[in-house]
C-alpha cells in the first residue's frame, strides 16, 4: 500500500503536534517533516519528500504563498501538491496561491476526517477542495480587481471546444465528476476526459486552477451580491 507522505508547515508547535497526531493516526500517510516558515519548509521538502504538504498562509519570513509560488515552479518539486490551511473568511490572497499552483485549500477548523480526506484527495489529484468556499473565494477576488476595469482576456480558452468550455463552467460552479455527467447527460469516464484534456490545454496542474482561469479569463463570471 502507497503511504502519502505529508509536510506540516505552520509557524505554530501547537497546531503542527495536533496535525502530527492527526495525519499518523491514518495507517496510509507519514508525516516526513515539519517547519515553520517556508524556506525551513522547502528544505524539509527537498531533504525529506512529500506528496502533500498543510501550508499556512500567514508565517514569519517566506510565507506560506511565496513558500507554495517556489514549490509550483521548481521542477524538483513535481508531484507535491500543497493544500492551504486557512480561515476562509480573512485570506481572500488565497487564491494567488492556486495561481502559484497550490492544490487547494482547506478551513483550519475542518473537521478531522475532512483533513485526512483533503490530504487523499490531493494526493491523487483530485485537488479542488471545498467547492463551495473556493469558488466564493475567488469570486469575491475578483470583485474586488473590479475598479481596475480591466477586461478579462479570454484567449487562453480559443483552444478549447464548445463541450470542453461547458465542463469548465461545470468544475467552476463545484460540481464533481459525477454531478457534472447528470446536468451535460454524459457518461462520467467521458468528463474525466474532458477535464484531463482542459488541464493539458490550459497548463493546469489540478482543477483548482481551472477554477481560477475559469473566472480569469471572463467564462464565468463572480455573482453580485
Amino acid at each position: 500500500m502507497r503511504v502519502i507522505r505529508v509536510v506540516l508547515v505552520d509557524d505554530q508547535a501547537l497546531l503542527r503536534s495536533a496535525f502530527r497526531v492527526l495525519v499518523e493516526s491514518d495507517p496510509g500517510m507519514t508525516v516526513t517533516g515539519e517547519a515553520s516558515d517556508g524556506d525551513e519548509a522547502l528544505k524539509v521538502i527537498r531533504d525529506q519528500g512529500a506528496d502533500v504538504v498543510l501550508m499556512d498562509i500567514r508565517m514569519p519570513g517566506l510565507d506560506g504563498l511565496a513558500a507554495t509560488r517556489a514549490i509550483g515552479a521548481d521542477p524538483a518539486f513535481d508531484g507535491v501538491r500543497v493544500v492551504i490551511l486557512t480561515t476562509f473568511e480573512s485570506d481572500d490572497y488565497v487564491v494567488e496561491a492556486l495561481r502559484a499552483g497550490a492544490s487547494g485549500f482547506l478551513g483550519k477548523g475542518a473537521e478531522p476526517a475532512e483533513l485526512l480526506n483533503a490530504i487523499r484527495l490531493a494526493a491523487v489529484g483530485e485537488a479542488l477542495l471545498s467547492p463551495s468556499a473556493t469558488r466564493g473565494l475567488i469570486a469575491r477576488f475578483l470583485a474586488q480587481k473590479d475598479h481596475d476595469r480591466v477586461a478579462p482576456d479570454s484567449s487562453a480558452l480559443d483552444v478549447l471546444t464548445v463541450r470542453e468550455r461547458e465542463v469548465l463552467v461545470e468544475v467552476a460552479s463545484g460540481l464533481s465528476n459525477d454531478e457534472i455527467a447528470r446536468r451535460l447527460s454524459v457518461s462520467p469516464l467521458t468528463v474525466k476526459t474532458h477535464i484531463n484534456r482542459l488541464l493539458t490545454k490550459l497548463s493546469a496542474r489540478d482543477r483548482a486552477q481551472l477554477v481560477v482561469t475559469a473566472y480569469e479569463t471572463g467564462l464565468v463570471r463572480p455573482r453580485s451580491t
